[in-house]
């Protein structure tokens, strides 16, 4: 099958980017870092803990506000905390030198996002977060702010996730329609499609226990972000019942894990994206990872019946959350070709099949 010539970059073009050098890194790549349709950024060896977020703007490097605004340097070589409530500018070990037809995107990976890691990725003249534009040449930095559990990270570590794609590869409302009546992208009865996007609601009716969710405690011991299964699940949650209420009441500034009520599919040739907060649903904001890859909740690569977790803050005021309620859209876009790994294929996938999951670092 012929690729096209728009669209996002599979596995094999991400591996070819490397060897033509237009992706470069300090040291060998890692056996599992590049994904479906992504590749897995690494930290280098220093944090920067700086007074402040910031965007460089058109006219600065990011090294330049770094002198400005740094307070300390932490070495990450055999490894350092991250407190919650600081900020940290970590240099990565990857470069780019993108063509000048192909731009990138970047992500929290999965498990970032469900340990409330809030992370972007800024390049030198960015304007804005987490997007890197077209030709791009140069370094990457990643911003790291713990905001629930404080972290142990180290160089080498992974938290970020990087998309290539070439031309505009998005789906529209048509389109994404005639696929869902095609192969089913979100278990639901009546599709709602808006916006650009396909809409995922949430489950609060619960498992046969009630369970709903889980919200974060304060005041925790420190999270590996390397280690699978290190940590007890109630050192660091409260598990969430329904108790026959199909509501729950989001405290501001707490973090909760809850689920989709929808089944999620993202068939082979496509990848999908979880749209942030959206002020048209409510105040409050779900999911920081935001990338889904190709073979995600795919029957063929085990996934039948994958949800969607939801990382879920609420801003300013409480707000109720009811069963069912709509808390964000799935874009999709076409794969350039299909990966020669699925998602939950032998790729190293933890959330296939997944329902109400926490991240891996928890034991089970």
């Amino acid at each position: 099958m012929m690729a096209r010539e728009t669209g996002i970059l599979a596995d094999r073009a991400i591996a070819a980017l490397f060897k033509s050098g237009r992706l470069t890194s300090e040291r060998e790549l890692d056996v599992d870092q590049i994904q479906p349709a992504s590749l897995d950024l690494r930290l280098g060896t220093k944090a920067f803990r700086v007074r402040a977020s910031f965007m460089p703007g058109p006219t600065h490097l990011v090294s330049d506000k770094l002198d400005r605004l740094k307070l300390h340097v932490i070495d990450l070589s055999e490894g350092a905390v991250l407190e919650t409530g600081c900020v940290y500018i970590v240099p990565l070990m990857e470069r780019l030198d993108l063509p000048a037809s192909m731009s990138a995107s970047a992500n929290p990976k999965s498990s970032t996002g469900r340990l409330d890691i809030f992370t972007r990725v800024i390049t030198d003249y960015a304007q804005e977060f987490d997007k890197i534009p077209a030709g791009y040449s140069g370094p990457l930095y990643l911003e790291i702010s713990p905001r629930t559990f404080p972290i142990v990270v180290r160089r080498g570590s992974r938290l970020s996730q990087i998309r290539f794609r070439v031309g505009n590869a998005l789906l529209g409302e048509p389109e994404l329609l005639q696929l869902h009546n095609d192969q089913i992208l979100v278990a639901a009865t009546k599709p709602n499609v808006s916006g650009g996007g396909i809409a995922l609601s949430i489950d609060l009716t619960g498992d046969k226990e009630g369970l709903i969710g889980y919200r974060g405690k304060h005041h925790t011991a420190v999270v590996d972000v390397d280690k699978k299964a290190q940590h007890d699940i109630f050192d660091f949650w409260e598990p969430l019942y329904s108790r026959g209420r199909t509501e729950l009441i989001l405290d501001p500034d707490e973090f909760y894990i809850l689920v989709s009520r929808e089944a999620v599919h993202v068939p082979p040739l496509y990848a999908a994206e979880m749209t942030p907060f959206d002020p048209l649903v409510g105040e409050f904001r779900v999911h920081y990872a935001g990338f889904f890859d190709p073979g995600f909740g795919h029957e063929a690569a085990g996934g039948r019946g994958s949800r969607a977790v939801l990382e879920v803050r609420s801003h300013e005021v409480p707000f109720i959350l009811e069963d069912g309620q709509i808390v964000g859209r799935l874009v999709y876009e076409h794969m350039q070709e299909k990966p020669e790994g699925l998602y939950g294929t032998g790729v190293g996938s933890n959330y296939q099949a997944q329902g109400l999951k926490l991240s891996k670092h928890f034991r089970t």
